[in-house]
């Protein structure tokens, strides 16, 4: 791996100067809107579940325990079943008309929603949602990568993640003003937006070029790039590295270009979701009021917003500065030290007696009318009690500082062209599948063992990413495409040796 290049220095090119990126980043807006929807969705159920809990909700519509537990998790197998779907989609279609069949769902589940009149409704809906979130995780970041060249692809790979979390925060801010049922009209709106806006987007040219449109490819990249850029490197680039894979097959699979970025790429989802960043979003103030912290929902959801919203931020401003294995350096370290100064905090805390909470949906129509009034009446918060508020905020931090926005961009960077659409919907299948596996274990353990023994399978997981990331994961900032599928085909240098690559395909 050649890494000679200083961390803050990037390569000029001589076509940088020409172009021009507007028409890019609307394609980019555009795409990324389908997050925004995403991350609208995933928290549709925290300020609406309390509702349905409560003892004023409709009968038909209110839910028990269990009930409860299938509205809060089956967004992920929804999203699971949506990342299989796009992986034949993606190839199928396209990521662009992948993107904008996402929208089919979304819509439908919001209506679903919108109107139910019982329970069964709202669990339909909230699949749909479900899918229509795994169709846009698999097919957006995908695109983004497609359409973007190497000066800017970093930064616009982060786009998905800030969106996501600008969805999140707004549900937060609408839920205690806005009622259930028009907070499902109101998602409806990105998505239809979505597919106005992609409509007049162009197609991926790397997909054009791949059918055999080599001159709606040129059309594509020239829209993206400007009419005054010299587009015929790039196409000549991206033509001869589709020229060099041709079909792939089971046998090539089991060539190293092939099966080490679609390993890298499982494993590094595999190992997001077992940080435990799902059900500490998820079971936050199960966790706080287990860590004998007192704080409201709508403080903690705005702490949180807060801090991933920065934190994503920051990861864009410093993506194509300081490296993807950088951060991924620095959000492994931060997610180990705070992870294990809460396993330490859980470990010696003595906790109350009694069962967890059987779902924490349901305890949230209690305590959102209960926390504000308990923080006024306790006293001045002790160094102590703030301890697991500050490192709950750092490892949400580092996160999405690294962990979060860097696991989409590297995925859509290091996946060979001719199985990236297959293998991102085998990627975002695997994260989901693991998502719901660790988010409904997690209230088990700590109804058995407390936070101790997650917290401490969490600051295992984030040594994992820390070697992982030591050991496996290439330094792909300012790398093209190309460069990147020629470092996995030589197993040494980004550097492309055309003579030699031709010989090969030969």
């Amino acid at each position: 791996m050649e890494e000679e290049t200083p961390l803050l220095n990037r390569r000029p090119t001589s076509t940088e100067p020409k172009i021009n990126n507007s028409k890019l980043f609307l394609a980019v807006f555009s795409a990324v809107l389908g997050n925004f929807s995403f991350g609208y969705s995933l928290v549709y159920s925290s300020p609406v579940l309390p509702q349905l809990a409560g003892p004023d909700a409709d009968p038909r519509l209110r839910m028990g325990t269990e009930q409860a537990a299938w509205f809060g998790s089956i967004y992920t197998l929804g999203a699971a079943a949506g990342g299989l779907g796009a992986m034949l989609l993606n190839d199928m279609i396209g990521r662009k008309l992948s993107i904008m069949m996402s929208a089919v769902p979304s819509t439908i589940g919001y209506m679903l929603m919108g109107g139910a009149v019982d329970i069964r409704m709202l669990l339909v809906g909230r699949f749909l949602t479900g899918v229509a979130g795994g169709m846009t995780a698999a097919s957006i970041p995908v695109y983004i990568s497609e359409i973007s060249h190497k000066a800017v692809r970093g930064a616009l790979g982060s786009c998905p993640q800030i969106t996501a979390v600008f969805g999140a925060l707004a549900l937060y801010v609408m839920g205690p003003v806005v009622p259930w049922r028009w907070l499902a009209v109101a998602g409806e709106v990105p998505a239809v937006l979505m597919v106005v806006l992609l409509a007049f987007m162009p197609s991926s040219p790397r997909r054009l070029l791949a059918l055999g449109r080599e001159q709606q490819a040129e059309r594509a990249l020239r829209w993206l790039r400007g009419k005054h850029c010299d587009t015929h490197i790039e196409l000549s680039a991206i033509q001869h590295s589709i020229n060099t894979q041709g079909k792939v097959t089971w046998s090539q699979l089991a060539t190293p270009i092939y099966y080490k970025p679609i390993l890298i790429s499982v494993v590094m989802r595999f190992l997001q979701q077992m940080t435990g960043i799902t059900p500490i979003l998820v079971y936050l103030e199960t966790i706080f009021s287990k860590s004998t912290i007192s704080l409201p929902p709508s403080y903690a959801a705005s702490i949180v917003g807060a801090v991933r919203l920065f934190s994503v931020a920051v990861a864009a401003s410093l993506m194509d500065k300081a490296g993807r294995k950088a951060l991924l350096y620095t959000s492994s370290l931060l997610m180990f030290l705070s992870s294990l100064t809460l396993t330490m905090i859980s470990h010696t805390s003595a906790f109350p007696p009694g069962p967890a909470p059987p779902n924490l949906t349901m305890s949230l129509a209690y305590s959102s009318h209960t926390a504000i009034g308990n923080t006024l009446d306790a006293g001045p918060p002790t160094a102590a009690g703030l301890i697991p508020l500050i490192s709950t905020m750092v490892f949400i931090f580092g996160y999405a500082l690294g962990w979060g926005p860097i696991t989409w961009l590297l995925m859509s960077e290091v996946l060979p062209l001719v199985a990236r659409g297959v293998a991102s919907g085998l990627c975002v299948t695997v994260s989901w599948l693991t998502a719901f596996m660790i988010t409904h274990a997690f209230t088990h353990l700590v109804d058995r063992y407390g936070l101790y023994v997650p917290y401490l399978c969490f600051t295992v997981v984030c040594v994992l990413c820390l070697l992982f990331t030591a050991v496996c994961i290439p330094e792909t900032r300012g790398r093209s495409l190309e460069e990147i599928e020629n470092y996995f085909r030589t197993g040494r240098t980004f550097t492309i040796n055309r003579s030699q690559s031709v010989a090969q395909s030969s």
